[in-house]
């Protein structure tokens, strides 16, 4: 049978037709991540590693961490304004008109802030882990030793802290082994108090408060953690939440795998609480996820506009959440971005 060549032409064109469709379709269904990155005012202090963060009122605090330059640890702290876009420096560490001995600069530590002063403590010098905390008043730019009437958490570094109803809590970290113990710090009582332990041994993990509850996520211990629980007060327990790792048959979780990671950031912004930078080994990170504790599920969301890097810290101000230092292998960083989770990405802004 003789096949004339119009008919071929035709053919020819109508599968290219369908293929010219096909592939504007699938252009079109790519997924187009929502938030954006707004570069920030350098954080004025030097450029370091490993600080910690807290807000008290309109103001952010971020001191502490390693400066990798200089192979020193730290212990200076600088005030950010987001009105003015700025920054000022605050007392450091030891300066305090009740302070017992000088306080030693850290990296690694923790910080929460309750009822109007921030609270720092446990870290690393260059020989040790340390267990001491220390309270800043803002009202008189001082930090005093916070001396309580017991105990709390044994030294230790890269633990985490969360706040909730004025009640400031620590736990996990290393103090030569992984940690799972969890302590309530009381202000008004100057105690601690010790709760029920975290389900898993973990350092390096973050943690952030929703609707009431605290939750841990991330971290490392044997492996890449994966677990995810919400802490409640109320009746001192844990509630496990869907693991952060592809660990199932259903969908929702195809993509989880990407989470995982160790020396985060976390931040709450809303309903919402979101992870961004860390590390997977030498994987450095800037993928961002907003977890949604009404459906108990994780979207991805636009990366981190900055570098990508490890040992970040992260903090907020009323409704606006910013990120700023962290390292990436010999690097140390002293820029910062502010996320606006549900503008259009440009990064030419």
């Amino acid at each position: 049978m003789k096949i004339s060549k119009n008919f071929l032409l035709l053919g020819m064109f109508a599968l290219a037709l369908v293929s010219v469709v096909i592939s504007c379709k699938d252009d079109d269904d790519e997924e187009t991540l929502v938030g954006n990155w707004l570069k920030r005012s350098d954080y004025e202090g030097a450029a370091r590693s490993q600080a910690v963060a807290f807000s008290i009122g309109n103001f952010g605090y971020v001191g502490s961490g390693y400066n990798f330059d200089n192979d020193e640890r730290l212990k200076d702290f600088w005030q950010y304004d987001p009105e003015l876009d700025n920054w000022k420096q605050v007392a450091s560490l030891d300066e305090g008109v009740n302070a017992v001995g000088n306080a030693t600069a850290r990296s690694g530590a923790v910080a929460f802030s309750v009822n109007g002063k921030g609270y720092v403590g446990l870290g690393k010098d260059e020989t040790r882990m340390l267990g001491d905390f220390w309270v800043y008043n803002p009202d008189n730019n001082t930090w005093d030793t916070l001396n309580t009437v017991n105990q709390g958490p044994d030294a230790r570094y890269g633990a985490v802290a969360f706040v909730i109803n004025n009640i400031g809590y620590v736990g996990t970290g290393n103090n030569g082994s992984n940690l799972k113990d969890l302590w309530a710090f009381d202000p008004a009582a100057n105690s601690w108090t010790l709760k029920t332990s975290f389900q898993s041994k973990v350092s390096e993990a973050v943690a952030f408060v929703l609707d009431g509850k605290g939750y841990i996520c991330t971290g490392f211990h044997n492996d890449y953690n994966k677990d995810f629980y919400a802490y409640s007060p109320e009746t001192n327990t844990w509630e496990a939440k869907r693991p952060t790792g592809n660990v199932s048959d259903e969908s929702y979780d195809d993509d989880y795998a990407t989470i995982i990671r160790r020396k985060a950031v976390a931040f709450v912004m809303g309903s919402k609480a979101y992870i961004t930078t860390g590390d997977v080994g030498s994987n450095l990170k800037k993928d961002v996820w907003e977890y949604d504790p009404a459906t108990d599920l994780w979207i991805e969301k636009a990366n981190f506009e900055g570098n990508s890097r490890t040992e970040a810290v992260s903090f907020t101000i009323g409704d606006r959440a910013f990120v700023t230092t962290g390292s990436a292998s010999t690097t140390d960083f002293d820029d910062m971005w502010e996320f606006k989770p549900n503008d259009e990405a440009d990064e030419n802004d």
